[in-house]
């Protein structure tokens, strides 16, 4: 969404209050008011609008520091160099700018070795060591102070309070203070039992036991730290020694994950690797991060902001993020449920794009406190159906629309009721929603759009969760809209998509039939085309044009008027058109042949191929298709199982052809 100057200082003014708001609750207060993925999600909106607008940068915009002010319960500590933060990157292509940005910079970064390591979700920690015996440690703070919390860091096992070996003068060390997952399970465990709130995960677990005024709490918590920066003199030449060091010491360092890489194809490797790893590991990672391994090169390329040029979080697609809510949509369950559906500007959640998710009901739009133009948390967590969890309300701007649910069915008029003691509104009217369903199960068949993968039970699936109500829905879905319906994962998700986009083109017959207009079958839609050749003709066409089609009665050619004539049908043709383009093929242009002018009508099953493609070899060779047989058909194809026609046929003295007479009739030309 692109904003003018005025919406864009606005929208930034709002986004830096927030966002001051969220630091203050989590580095002060010990409260986050949001997840880490959320409140990313609306750092990087603040940083794009920033780099769009850089006249819109202010001195106290959050990009420009790391973290919020230290505690004032803890005595404040000064880092001999600042703990700076690291810029963020989410996909393959952000990493490929980032090391074409240094490599503009300094050439031979592009030829650069690459260290890859894994990214610790904790926090943030320094220790400093004199003649190898453990003297202070802090936490980042502001990047420049932080807090004392020396008492608490040494009840951690993980932290060596006398370094290995004989080691003078001062070093300081640097990593991440962390609570391995038994820790966290175990902590919840008892805090449920003691009736206390749980953490939500363990960062926060980890974060609000380092910040425990007695000591004695915080050995409780079961911390465990990971090291990943060693500042001393000398220091080591390249990082990935720097790692091998801080383990000589005495550190956990991720020598055993982490790993010397050539270039970005491998990084991108490793970086799949970690994530299939990542649910099997004993703590929690966020992403990986990658810098240049040579430290002199690493000094020389600098600092922008309160950030290395020289390294990058290549951050794990977020399981949250922030959105705008463009409108809320009825979607009528097959058994009369009446579901309120989000419609989302498309945003990337956990890997995926996601443009629709549930409401589930009136009260939960209520208690969530939704307006439609809110900027909204959109969750997807455990690969589930996308939903919002509320509204970023300061955000607001004064344009946003309550929703009131409607007081009639949206698919038939009927009235509506919630039953005592239900949370869902239904339809009264039982029969209301039969054609609905038929027609989107009709359109995705082979002989119309095809669209392989979107069977009768795919079609209801997706009709339930809310994900389309009409045809035009089914181009419009997203695979993060699919990926968290049951029996469905990412990858049969971004098959259906493929399956969709492929069918992006297709026949004018295909086109028409797929609409589903009473009466209209495929031999009709088929002499359709061939009389009209172009859609515009077809849906402006007059009832004395349609009457003039070949084999077309007066009641069929009603049917199809009225269907283009009706409002609500021009609308979905409309919206169908900006999606699918419409194909006229060579063979239905004037095809001459053997059985040119021989009108042909098929009935039963064939053995050695399909009925609609037995009608398209006739077609090539010139015949005329029919649905009905009359005294102006030439043939009647017999199939086993065959209906009334053949019977009809013989009655009327229409040659019949069996499978075998048909396949002849092919070859003898």
């Amino acid at each position: 969404m692109t904003l003018d100057h005025e919406e864009a200082t606005k929208r930034a003014e709002k986004l830096r209050e927030k966002i001051n708001d969220l630091d203050y609750r989590y580095y002060v207060l010990d409260e986050p008011g949001v997840t880490d993925a959320a409140y990313d999600s609306l750092a990087r909106e603040l940083k794009a609008i920033e780099a769009e607008y850089p006249e819109l940068v202010t001195p106290d915009s959050p990009t420009r520091r790391v973290g919020g002010a230290p505690l004032d319960k803890f005595r404040k500590i000064s880092h001999s160099t600042p703990m700076l933060s690291l810029n963020d990157a989410f996909s393959q292509t952000e990493v490929q700018q980032w090391l074409e940005r240094i490599g503009r910079l300094e050439e031979k970064a592009l030829s650069s070795e690459l260290y890859c390591e894994l990214k610790m979700d904790g926090l943030a920690c320094s220790l400093l060591y004199r003649d190898g015996v453990l003297e202070r440690a802090a936490t980042r703070g502001d990047g420049t102070v932080g807090e004392d919390v020396t008492a608490n860091v040494k009840t951690i096992d993980a932290v060596p309070l006398r370094l290995r070996g004989n080691v003078s003068g001062e070093i300081e060390v640097r990593g991440e203070v962390y609570m391995p997952y038994d820790s966290f399970e175990k902590l919840n465990d008892q805090r449920q039992k003691d009736g206390e709130q749980l953490f939500a995960n363990p960062r926060n677990a980890a974060a609000g036991a380092l910040r425990q005024l007695d000591s004695k709490l915080t050995a409780k918590r079961d911390l465990s730290f990971m090291a990943y920066q060693l500042l001393c003199d000398p220091e080591p030449k390249y990082h990935h020694l720097e790692h091998q060091e801080l383990e000589s010491l005495g550190f956990k360092a991720g020598t055993n994950h982490n790993k010397l890489v050539g270039n970005l194809d491998e990084v991108f490797t490793f970086q799949r690797r970690i994530i299939d790893l990542r649910e099997k590991l004993p703590y929690q990672i966020d992403g990986i991060v990658v810098q240049i391994d040579d430290r002199d090169l690493f000094a020389e390329l600098g600092v922008i902001g309160k950030a290395p040029r020289a390294a990058i979080a290549y951050k794990f697609a977020p399981k949250e993020a922030t959105t705008k809510l463009l409108d809320i949509l009825i979607q009528v369950g097959r058994q009369g449920t009446m579901t309120p559906v989000a419609v989302l500007e498309p945003v990337e959640v956990a890997g995926v794009t996601v443009s629709r998710a549930t409401l589930h009901n009136e009260d939960e739009i209520k208690r969530r406190g939704i307006k439609i133009g809110d900027t909204v948390i959109v969750r997807r967590a455990g690969d589930v159906i996308p939903e919002i969890v509320g509204a970023v309300e300061q955000l607001r701007t004064g344009r946003e629309k309550e929703f009131h649910f409607p007081k009639t069915c949206p698919v038939c008029g009927s009235p509506i009721e919630r039953k005592v003691g239900e949370a869902a509104f239904r339809c009264t009217n039982k029969s209301c929603l039969g054609s609905r369903i038929l027609q989107l199960r009709h359109f995705t068949t082979k002989a119309a759009f095809d669209i392989v993968g979107l069977g009768s039970k795919v079609i209801d699936k997706l009709y339930d969760a809310g994900l389309i109500s009409d045809q035009a829905d089914i181009y419009q879905l997203k695979a993060g809209d699919i990926a968290g319906l049951e029996g469905f994962g990412e990858q049969s998700a971004e098959n259906i998509i493929e399956a969709i986009d492929a069918r992006r083109k297709v026949g004018l017959r295909q086109f028409l039939y797929g609409l589903g207009i009473r009466h209209v079958g495929v031999e009709t839609a088929e002499a359709v085309t061939q009389k009209f050749r172009d859609f515009t003709k077809v849906r402006h066409a007059t009832l004395e044009n349609l009457q003039d089609v070949p084999d077309i009665g007066p009641i069929v050619a009603k049917s199809i008027h009225e269907y283009f004539t009706h409002t609500e049908n021009q609308h979905l043709v409309d919206r169908l058109l900006k999606e699918v383009k419409i194909e006229i093929p060579r063979t239905l242009r004037q095809a001459q042949g053997p059985l040119t002018g021989k009108s042909i009508v098929f009935t039963g099953t064939l053995e050695t191929m399909t009925r609609p493609e037995a009608q398209q070899k006739a077609r090539e060779l010139g015949a005329d298709i029919n649905d009905s047989v009359s005294k102006n058909t030439n043939f009647v194809v017999v199939g086993t199982n065959p209906g009334s026609k053949a019977d009809k046929a013989q009655k009327i003295g229409i040659q019949v052809l069996n499978e075998e007479d048909f396949l002849k009739l092919l070859t003898n030309d």
